[in-house]
Order: C-alpha cells, then sequence, then structure tokens
C-alpha cells in the first residue's frame, strides 16, 4: 500500500528536475511545493558538502510544514533540521533527535543528484 505523500496525484514523478545543486547553501535546504487541481505536494531537500536527501515537509509530530520561512530547513549551526513550529530537532537523516517526537522519523522523498542537478528520484 501506498503511503499518503506517494498517493498524492500533486507529487512529482522520478526523474523531475528541481535545481541545481549550487542553488541550495552547503550547507542549507531548499522547500519545492507542486499542485495537481486542488492536492498540493510539499517536499524540501537538504544540502551538506555533496550529500543531498529529500523528505516531505511535514511534521511527524504535529503535520504541519517545517519551515515558517522560505528554506529556512536547518538550524543556524546547520547540523539539524528544525521544526519551527515546536522545536523539534531532526538529524539530517531524518531522525527526531529532540522534542516531542523523539524516534519519529521524516517521511523521505528520494532525490538524486546528476551532473549537478537535483532530480526525484
Amino acid at each position: 500500500m501506498a503511503s499518503r505523500s506517494e498517493a498524492n496525484p500533486a507529487r512529482p514523478p522520478p526523474g523531475t528536475r528541481l535545481c541545481t545543486l549550487d542553488e541550495i547553501a552547503d550547507p542549507g535546504g531548499k522547500g519545492f511545493r507542486f499542485r495537481a487541481d486542488t492536492r498540493l505536494f510539499a517536499g524540501f531537500v537538504v544540502r551538506s558538502g555533496e550529500t543531498v536527501a529529500g523528505y516531505v515537509d511535514s511534521c511527524p509530530h504535529a503535520g504541519w510544514p517545517l519551515a515558517a520561512l522560505d528554506d529556512r530547513y536547518l538550524t543556524k549551526s546547520g547540523e539539524h533540521i528544525l521544526c519551527s513550529g515546536h522545536g523539534a530537532l531532526f538529524a539530517l537523516d531524518g531522525r527526531c533527535v529532540a522534542g516531542p517526537c523523539v524516534g519519529d522519523r521524516l517521511t523521505p522523498w528520494a532525490v538524486t543528484v546528476r551532473d549537478g542537478e537535483v532530480f526525484t528520484a
């Protein structure tokens, strides 16, 4: 059975170009929104060096988007993903390490880097 985010018709198909790697701060994050009729898919990517990971932009504790401001997904140090709603901290691998959802994980969104560009996988 597909997860809710995978079944979302607004979720971009594999191979969709998102951006260039240079468009993401290092370390940093970048959010993406896709719409299909009345449905919305919200995802984001985080970068640390040449490593990029993607996640569905939804807090596992409350279900709201993580960033209050565009592309502000990481703490100032760049070490953690921050839920701006209640301050939960996630390791860059998506695991919650502090806050009300410790032990939970962000929902992965498969992405890949090819020739300096980020695509859905």
